[in-house]
């Protein structure tokens, strides 16, 4: 597997772990419909969490949420359209952004909630 696949199934897992601390069920991992994939799909409470993972090993060439494209944000909000629907949730839905870099041996961890209030 190339580097920065095995990076990128680092961060899920890292975000994965962060999520349940702080309280979420995890509800599905990599979750695809057609050509949307989601990385995390989370519930806290009445919230249905979409979770766009962005994983880089330095912010050189920028931060990692800013290589979220409104074409990803698309498919993003194709997909949680579909599996509400095929899961038949009343649920308040929110997309967010689990931003993780490399700072020397230890990986920080950004949550962005409700990233995409303006699409």
């Amino acid at each position: 597997m190339a580097e920065h696949n095995e990076l990128g199934k680092q961060g899920e897992e890292l975000a994965v772990d962060f999520l349940q601390k702080n309280g979420y069920e995890i509800l599905e991992t990599n979750w695809t419909f057609q050509k949307a994939e989601i990385d995390i799909i989370a519930k806290k409470e009445n919230t249905l969490a979409i979770i766009e993972v962005k994983t880089r090993s330095s912010t050189d060439f920028g931060l990692p949420q800013d290589f979220v494209k409104p074409k990803k944000i698309q498919l993003l909000v194709k997909g949680v359209n579909e599996y509400v629907q095929r899961e038949d949730l009343d649920v308040d839905v929110r997309f967010d952004i689990i931003a993780i870099h490399k700072s020397g041996n230890e990986f920080i961890i950004e949550h962005l909630e409700d990233a995409f209030l303006h699409f």
